[in-house]
């Protein structure tokens, strides 16, 4: 797995920064949702944008509902985190995922991972890219979660608390969930979150590559 701050295999790296000019960087967090089932779906659907380029920051549960050798991207956990800083002259996984995207994109915001945000806790890579983020840059999260969780009471206060920080909801809809009840909590259609992206660049008049 090759360093975000390094050129990528096959580039010269006279000619890194050029091509990283030309690229729209997205990075897409995934927690431990059973949506997170969508991520294959949903990395393949943002690679048919031209010009964007796509890494995956996971938590470990989220780990449990997909193939990594169905993401045809870098993924990074926990453990690369700590792999890569052996001295303190080495790069902080966190702050070069935070420096790299350009946007970030949450999905599935599972319940866990939404409290911990809302309250400041830091205590994996995506968390800690959360907490590092750079507020001039756009972060859509897409709440994910049993019915019962998302209408207790502390639900709404976290979504608040996000949206103050100056994130944008993506909501999520009423279906019938894997868990067998229905309602509302299930993570939005992946088509409604890439068209969301999609709106993003043509706001940021973000140039597409033919």
């Amino acid at each position: 797995m090759e360093p975000i701050f390094l050129p990528e295999p096959g580039i010269p790296a006279g000619n890194s920064s050029s091509v990283a000019q030309e690229k729209f960087h997205v990075l897409l967090g995934v927690t431990g949702s059973v949506a997170a089932l969508k991520l294959p779906l949903l990395v393949a659907e943002l690679l048919k944008i031209p010009g964007l380029e796509v890494k995956v920051v996971t938590t470990e549960r989220a780990k449990h509902f997909y193939n990594a050798q169905e993401i045809p991207v870098t993924l990074y956990g926990d453990e690369e985190e700590w792999q890569l800083w052996k001295g303190r002259s080495d790069p902080v996984l966190h702050i070069e995922l935070r420096r790299w995207a350009d946007l970030m994109v949450v999905a599935p915001l599972d319940a866990n991972t939404l409290a911990k945000v809302a309250n400041g806790i830091c205590d994996n890579l995506l968390t800690c890219v959360i907490r590092a983020w750079d507020l001039s840059k756009p972060l859509l999260f897409c709440p994910a979660m049993n019915t019962a969780m998302w209408e207790h009471p502390i639900t709404a206060r976290h979504v608040e608390q996000l949206k103050a920080f100056g994130y944008t909801e993506i909501p999520c809809v009423v279906k019938k969930l894997v868990c067998g009840d229905e309602g509302r909590g299930a993570m939005a259609e992946v088509w409604t979150i890439v068209e969301r992206v999609k709106r993003i660049l043509e706001e940021r008049d973000v140039p597409r590559q033919s």
